[in-house]
């Protein structure tokens, strides 16, 4: 997945959840929605020198998973590319240490049974994937981490079950929602915290059960959504 894939798949996030066309950028949006978000740091593949993507970067030697498999570089032709190195004598602890040094490298971009993914490492059974990490069985997947099971998403983390969801962190099974945190079964709500079971509501704290709601207060559909109207702007403000 590239960045013109991934502002396309950002482009129908946006436009299903606030109804608007997307105004910002991949580099507009990182800037005002992933600022806490850990995200896949590029780094260099020790091995050819190319460009890769990890999800830590404390080692200091790195390795892209399609080189990792061929990382001994003796197999030719018809051999097993994951064959051991040919055995030579160590003497010492700094001779041992030395060849360790030699194959000492963390792998990188390590994807399993997905497709169409990019920038990302660490992705399981998934589909559409752009600069995420801890991903699992998910599709159109967008600067998050440590999500599963949901499809739509970007800017969140530690989720499950959702769609359609722009910084939805620590919450499940929610869609169209935006900047919800520790809540479930929400949809169309916008800056919820730990709420349950909402519709159409925003700003709201610790309530469930409640639709047309405005910092936990009751207020009629036409109220609800010209205020709505407002906020959306300010959300999509480029500054």
């Amino acid at each position: 997945m590239n960045s013109a894939d991934a502002q396309k798949l950002l482009d129908k996030i946006v436009g299903q959840i606030f109804g608007y066309q997307n105004p910002l950028s991949l580099e507009q949006f990182m800037q005002k929605f992933t600022f806490d978000i850990r995200l896949p740091q590029q780094v260099t593949d020790a091995t050819d020198g190319s460009l890769t993507w990890a999800q830590s970067t404390n080692p200091t030697k790195f390795i892209k998973l399609e080189n990792a498999r061929n990382l001994n570089n003796n197999a030719k032709p018809g051999e097993d590319p994951s064959a051991l190195r040919p055995t030579r004598p160590l003497a010492n602890l700094q001779e041992a240490l030395a060849a360790w040094g030699e194959i000492n490298l963390t792998t990188s971009e390590r994807c399993k049974d997905s497709i169409n993914v990019g920038e990302s490492d660490v992705v399981h059974g998934s589909e559409n994937v752009f600069r995420s990490q801890d991903i699992r069985r998910c599709k159109n997947v967008l600067f998050s981490d440590g999500i599963g099971d949901c499809e739509f998403m970007a800017a969140s983390q530690r989720s499950g079950g959702c769609s359609f969801g722009i910084r939805v962190d620590d919450s499940g099974e929610s869609s169209n929602c935006f900047n919800v945190s520790w809540s479930s079964k929400l949809t169309n709500c916008l800056f919820m915290h730990d709420c349950g079971d909402m519709q159409d509501s925003m700003f709201c704290t610790n309530i469930s059960g409640e639709r047309f709601c405005i910092a936990n207060m009751q207020y009629t559909e036409a109220e609800y959504r010209k205020l709505r109207e407002e906020v959306v702007r300010w959300v999509l403000s480029p500054a």
